[in-house]
């Protein structure tokens, strides 16, 4: 039998002063902080059996991703099936708890949570966070793998593979940044989900 590890780890704190929502906007990359939690989760899986690394298109993923690749001398490569959730209020400043939901410029684009109507359908996001871990998974078969991503398309992912509906509460959402979701198969199936932070640990 073999055992094959997919890690879902989200990239690391992101310099944005302005604090916007800035989805899948290019030009936004780690802040100071990022690049130290990015460091501290390579070291924390220099030990791991990682040969596959792959991450999201976005720059914040891509840095988040690269000292681990470079790490265990691996390529970085990039997967579109990791990439943020499309939101159309990219460029604004808005946030769970902010009157979003009392302006009614906003109430069409908010009409409908379970879609959501504001972006991309959360089934879709877990179609393709799936097929991404699959990728993944036959890349590291027998080993580790490491997918960098963002926290709404991974917490619908765990959600979707827990049978939960994918409509939730953001401010539930375990995905803190720079943690690490590790899913464990053994040959084709999943047999453990585990959730770490690594970054936390060893601040």
């Amino acid at each position: 039998m073999s055992r094959t590890v997919v890690h879902l780890l989200r990239h690391g704190d992101v310099h944005n002063p302005e604090g916007i929502l800035y989805g899948r906007l290019p030009g936004f990359w780690l802040s100071d902080i990022g690049v130290r939690q990015a460091e501290l989760v390579s070291v924390h899986l220099g030990d791991h059996d990682v040969v596959h690394v792959v991450a999201s298109p976005l720059l914040r993923a891509q840095q988040t991703a690269a000292p681990i690749a470079a790490r265990h001398g691996l390529t970085l490569l990039t997967d579109d099936g990791l990439i943020e959730a499309g939101n159309l209020f990219e460029g604004a400043r808005v946030s769970v708890g902010d009157g979003a939901l009392r302006d009614p410029r906003n109430w069409l684009a908010l009409r409908n949570p379970f879609r959501p109507s504001w972006g991309e359908p959360y089934r879709e996001i877990a179609d393709r966070m799936l097929a991404a871990v699959y990728r993944a998974q036959a890349r590291a078969a027998g080993h580790e793998a490491v997918c960098v991503s963002h926290q709404l398309p991974i917490c619908v992912l765990i959600r979707h593979l827990a049978g939960q509906r994918l409509w939730h509460d953001p401010r539930r959402r375990r995905c803190a940044l720079a943690s690490l979701t590790s899913l464990v198969f053994q040959d084709e199936a999943l047999i453990s989900v585990v959730y770490s932070q690594p970054a936390v640990a060893r601040a």
